[in-house]
């Protein structure tokens, strides 16, 4: 693992590009043309991409407020179903929020396009409402609240039945119709398309990967940014940040609300998908999994998160159906995931791909340019 990350960071800018523009093709095509020893005969690689797909972005989410902003946050599946109901209550038929007319409100073929906004809006507020109190507190005090936010939401869904149809949850949400023809008559999106390699989850899966590359784009451009050096310097001491002038409550605010619209929309995405929203997908244990995936790859590091999202994702679909003394392996993951926590803890506690590394990249780069500087004894040219 050290020589593939210290093979990385001698890549030049251009070089990490040119390889990462070849590893997205490759990974886009891979429920296309999947080698057999990375297949998941007990459910549809295409479906275990596009879950990937989703649980990468939230992890990219929670590594903002985690990983970058230094914030435990424990009920980040909070916003990941805030994101899920809006769509959900907009567009769904059994919803009292689309039975105001008798054609309902969200209809028309591109109408979970028009819900991602706005689930992303709402939920980016409900990451300002709940943050503005609750994050002038610090550690376990913090953990503990967003442990809370995360259980509310959950009640609410589950009890609020006029609104949600409380645990029976919402149906027939809608999703993109696109390339409708004869042989899909809803488009490909839909879960009507099955079958074969191209079917509804590939194309979900593509969408994903569509949208992972924007939001590595725009939290790449902030990590740059004084927004995320501000970032940084809350996560290693946010008293000594304080002392040299940086507004930390501001900017934990920033890193709450940009995480939280980021988990909205994964929850746009997770509802779109399965066309079904219910309260029992929103435990905290899912939670646990999201965090799960940043202290794999590595906090502070979001192309390492996205390897632990694929990690806890891609292993229990793939031991799905393996039996060895009569037990089914993939009903056993959260125990592989906590021997596998316990492991990292013990003998690489910064994850598989510690942010730090990225760092160093720079500060070796810094050093090779001193010494190419000429010295007080050298004429400059």
């Amino acid at each position: 693992m050290t020589r593939i990350i210290d093979w990385w960071d001698g890549l030049t800018r251009a070089q990490k590009w040119v390889f990462g523009i070849v590893l997205f093709a490759g990974i886009a095509l891979s429920p296309l043309f999947k080698p057999g020893f990375i297949d998941t005969p007990g459910i549809s690689f295409g479906g275990t991409m596009a879950q990937f797909a989703m649980v990468a972005i939230i992890a990219i989410g929670l590594n903002v407020v985690v990983g970058q902003a230094g914030l435990l946050d424990l009920g980040y599946v909070g916003f990941y179903a805030v994101g899920a109901y809006t769509v959900a209550l907009l567009t769904s038929p059994e919803s009292p929020w689309n039975q105001m007319s008798p054609q309902g409100i969200l209809t028309t073929p591109w109408a979970w396009l028009a819900c991602v906004p706005l689930a992303m809006a709402v939920t980016a507020l409900s990451g300002l409402i709940l943050g503005t109190p609750t994050l002038r507190l610090r550690g376990d005090y913090l953990a503990i609240v967003t442990l809370g936010f995360g259980e509310i939401i959950r009640l609410l869904a589950d009890n609020l039945a006029d609104v949600t149809n409380g645990p029976r949850g919402l149906n027939e949400v809608a999703f993109p119709h696109f390339r409708e023809d004869a042989q899909h008559p809803e488009g490909v999106f839909s879960v009507a398309n099955s079958s074969g390699d191209a079917n509804y989850g590939t194309w979900w899966f593509w969408l994903g990967l569509i949208l992972i590359v924007g939001i590595l784009l725009l939290v790449g451009n902030l990590e740059r940014s004084r927004v995320g050096r501000a970032w940084i310097a809350v996560r290693e001491d946010e008293d000594a940040a304080e002392v040299m002038g940086v507004n930390a409550f501001k900017f934990k605010l920033w890193a709450f609300t940009i995480g939280a619209a980021i988990g909205g929309l994964s929850g746009a995405l997770y509802a779109g998908q399965v066309q079904y929203v219910a309260p029992p997908t929103f435990n905290i244990i899912n939670s646990m999994l999201f965090l799960c995936a940043v202290v794999l790859g590595g906090q502070g590091n979001k192309l390492g998160v996205i390897l632990g999202a694929f990690i806890i994702v891609y292993l229990p679909n793939r031991l799905l159906g393996v039996h060895f003394l009569g037990i089914d392996m993939g009903n056993l993951k959260y125990l592989f995931f906590g021997l596998a926590l316990v492991v990292l803890m013990i003998f690489r506690p910064q994850g598989l791909f510690p942010a730090r590394q990225h760092l160093l990249t720079y500060a070796r780069a810094a050093r090779k340019l001193l010494r190419t500087q000429p010295t007080d004894t050298e004429p400059v040219k």
